[in-house]
């Protein structure tokens, strides 16, 4: 019996810690690296709260040394997808019939196991698993992971006590069911916090969720999964699965419980989602909710009068961090020609003080890209990037996967502000800058809005203020996301809810209270005291 009304009142961010030399935090994520680094994991699926393996063993390498071997994974089939599914909605009625006040408990006891016993451990297989650095693996792995699972919580808590009005004798209520079936989660290998969020969302919200992450980002998702149970996620409510995404995809889409999906990915993946339930739509119960954040082709417009330095750093910390592996990177740049000289002199400098290798040695501010396959299509665009006329690099170019997948950080000018580096995602530390005329903003505004199907991040710096207003209504629907005088990247969650639209995502705002009503099915309750006993109304009377 619930005795009162819970409150879960607005959290505040998770501090970021520096780990700098001295640290004490510094020390205890060495120790954890060294540790990890010092054994060799075998990864079951978990399934209804029980260890599954199947002997289909595939290896976990850190990306940038890619001789060592972290562990293996056990890698599932149909078998294991169906059996995920079976789980979930075995826990269905239960996990949906628990109070709100013990389902909060569960998510904010890992959020704090996160933020304190397993902080090193988070940022460790993070920094291992996906070559992040120490920093970029703090502010995703254990800052924005805990952040979404506070926040949530109280989100939710604020839309349950949302209630419609009531007239005389009436009592009119809302309850906010989960949906009717399981939610697949599909999550991508670029941010850990991704990977936690999108399975932890829908089933705060009282759903039953089966989880499909990515395969280069098994070492941080099994992490994750395990401070759930201990946080006393009851079994099957979040099932965690190693397989192929054509074989998840065929399990759960075909099925008639299958309520929705959330999903982060490319936007070729998503639309696929899309067109497979549309075909399946007769099988279901109800209307699939279908909530992607998929690609990005995100810019950086500088205005005559920006700062320069400004514009380069944002450049610099916004197209290189983390390699460039965020939807949100800045891919292409727009600098007006009367401070190219000098943008690209800085750029150049900036870049070649970057040092690239090991997410081991804390100096290093780049590190390796995912995995052969990005490494080898990244390769192949700066190959023809070399052989182009009407493109030049200025600086990097280079790539050497002997002993990790390493590209350098590169800058190329193109004449063309339609050349493909300026159009295609590449997901890479590559930045493709165009130089236009300084007196001829609002042409250029056209081009940005108008180069990419994509519309996730995008800035503008200036210092004039009628560029910014002009900027920000033209290029209105170019971005989910807009930064002034900014870096199109570092979203924290309460602060700027993430998501884009168009070729981007179904914007739905992770980070927010407008994600959370996606995993939840409103019902209206009218209740009246005294109900008439007569049909007629006093209108019908003639006198």
């Amino acid at each position: 019996m619930d005795l009162g009304y819970f409150s879960y009142p607005v959290p505040v961010n998770d501090p970021v810690n520096s780990y700098a030399p001295g640290t004490a935090e510094r020390a205890r994520l060495k120790a954890a690296l060294k540790e990890l680094k010092g054994e060799r994991r075998e990864i079951p699926m978990i399934i209804g709260g029980k260890e599954v393996r199947t002997g289909d063993l595939r290896d976990v390498r850190p990306p940038h040394e890619i001789a060592h071997l972290l562990g293996q994974y056990h890698h599932g089939g149909t078998q294991e997808v169906q059996q995920a599914v079976d789980a979930a909605l075995a826990a269905r009625e239960s996990w949906a019939a628990m109070s709100w006040e013990n389902r909060a408990a569960i998510f904010l006891k890992a959020a704090d196991l996160v933020a304190t016993k397993y902080r090193p451990y988070m940022n460790g297989t993070t920094m291992l698993g996906q070559s992040k650095n120490a920093f970029q693996a703090e502010i995703d792995a254990a800052c924005e992971l805990v952040d979404f699972l506070r926040f949530n919580v109280h989100f939710l808590s604020e839309i349950y006590k949302q209630q419609p009005i009531s007239g005389p004798g009436m009592h009119n209520r809302l309850e906010f069911r989960p949906l009717e079936g399981f939610v697949l989660a599909v999550t991508p290998f670029n941010f850990t916090a991704i990977g936690g969020n999108l399975p932890t969302s829908a089933a705060m919200c009282g759903n039953v969720v089966v989880w499909k992450c990515a395969a280069t980002q098994v070492y941080s998702a099994q992490m994750f999964m395990r401070i759930l149970m201990e946080a006393g996620l009851p079994d099957g409510v979040i099932n965690l699965v190693l397989a192929d995404g054509r074989t998840v995809g065929d399990v759960c889409f075909g099925n008639p419980h299958f309520a929705g999906v959330h999903f982060t990915g490319s936007t070729g993946v998503f639309n696929g989602m899309w067109k497979t339930v549309g075909e399946n739509m007769g099988k279901y119960r109800s209307y699939p909710r279908l909530v992607g954040e998929t690609g990005g082709k995100d810019f950086v417009l500088a205005h005559r009068s920006a700062d320069v330095d400004a514009v380069v750093t944002g450049l610099l910390r916004g197209a290189f961090e983390y390699q460039g592996q965020k939807c949100s990177a800045a891919s292409r740049c727009y600098i007006p020609s009367n401070m190219a000289d000098e943008v690209r002199e800085k750029l150049v400098a900036g870049i070649k003080a970057f040092k690239m290798g090991t997410v081991e040695d804390f100096s290093n501010f780049v590190n390796a890209v995912i995995d052969e396959k990005s490494f080898d299509s990244l390769a192949g665009y700066l190959d023809q990037a070399k052989k182009d006329q009407d493109v030049k690099v200025l600086v990097g170019g280079g790539y050497d996967k002997s002993v990790g997948y390493f590209i350098e950080p590169t800058v190329l000018e193109a004449t063309d502000p339609q050349y493909r580096t300026m159009c295609e995602e590449l997901f890479g530390p590559v930045l493709t800058l165009h130089v236009y005329d300084a007196d001829r903003f609002d042409e250029i505004l056209t081009t940005v809005d108008t180069t990419s199907p994509y519309a996730l991040t995008g800035a503008v710096f200036s210092q004039d203020r009628a560029a910014v207003e002009l900027a920000t209504n033209r290029l209105r629907h170019a971005a989910g996301n807009f930064y002034i005088n900014d870096k199109p990247t570092g979203a924290v969650v309460g602060q700027q809810p993430f998501g884009g639209a168009r070729g981007s995502g179904t914007n739905d705002k992770a980070g927010s209270m407008l994600n959370l009503y996606r995993w939840l099915s409103a019902r209206t309750i009218k209740e009246t005291f005294v109900p008439p006993t007569d049909y007629r109304y006093p209108f019908l009377s003639e006198a």
